[in-house]
């Protein structure tokens, strides 16, 4: 199903509809700041398996997930003063942070070392799903086995369906990845440059 939501002004009928479609282990594909994403409820241990098989991905990489905000990301993940500070000023925008996981994430998302990467899009139909969902969504850029990226909503159907359960056509995206920076033991360390700027840890 390819559903149509305003990037501006999500319609909150259809939000409805996608969270609905989330609450019964759905996967969907959705706009972010960087790049369409694929995503499920990180809380349904399923859906997460549905999206290693999607994307051919071993177990032992686990997902980013989004959060809605600075106070959803402390439910999720172990936050320092530091990291506090640090990612006010940059969320949301298209950035990953690398934070040691809480007890709420289940198992799957994390890594050996217990951490997991967080983003918060500055993406409004993003923010809209999670806060009307409750939970974080998991995700992981739209593309083929080979890592091609489909930048194109209604391509993103056809190629996946009917494995996918909704594509969310909001608009075109920057098609550039998030920033990857780890702020483990309050030591930042850039991963990956990408869209974010990441001149204040160099």
């Amino acid at each position: 199903m390819l559903t149509e939501i305003n990037p501006e002004n999500p319609q909150e009928r259809l939000i409805t509809n996608v969270v609905e479609i989330l609450k019964k282990g759905g996967v969907i594909a959705y706009p972010t700041d960087t790049y369409y994403g694929i995503g499920c409820d990180i809380m349904n241990k399923k859906a997460i398996v549905k999206i290693y098989q999607l994307k051919q991905r071993n177990k032992i990489k686990p997902f980013s997930f989004i959060c809605s905000g600075l106070k959803n990301i402390s439910h999720y993940a172990k936050v320092s003063n530091y990291a506090y500070k640090t990612m006010k000023r940059l969320l949301p925008g298209p950035y990953t942070f690398i934070l040691e996981g809480s007890k709420l994430v289940p198992k799957i998302m994390l890594t050996k070392r217990k951490t997991a990467g967080i983003r918060v899009p500055d993406n409004t139909i993003c923010l809209a799903l999670i806060e009307a969902l409750g939970n974080p969504i998991i995700s992981t850029s739209a593309t083929k086995p080979d890592n091609t990226i489909i930048y194109d909503p209604s391509l993103i159907h056809d190629f996946f369906h009917p494995k996918i359960d909704v594509v969310i056509d909001g608009g075109p995206v920057p098609g550039l990845p998030s920033s990857v920076i780890s702020l483990i033991n309050d030591i930042p360390e850039v991963i990956r440059k990408g869209r974010g700027d990441v001149s204040i840890f160099e």
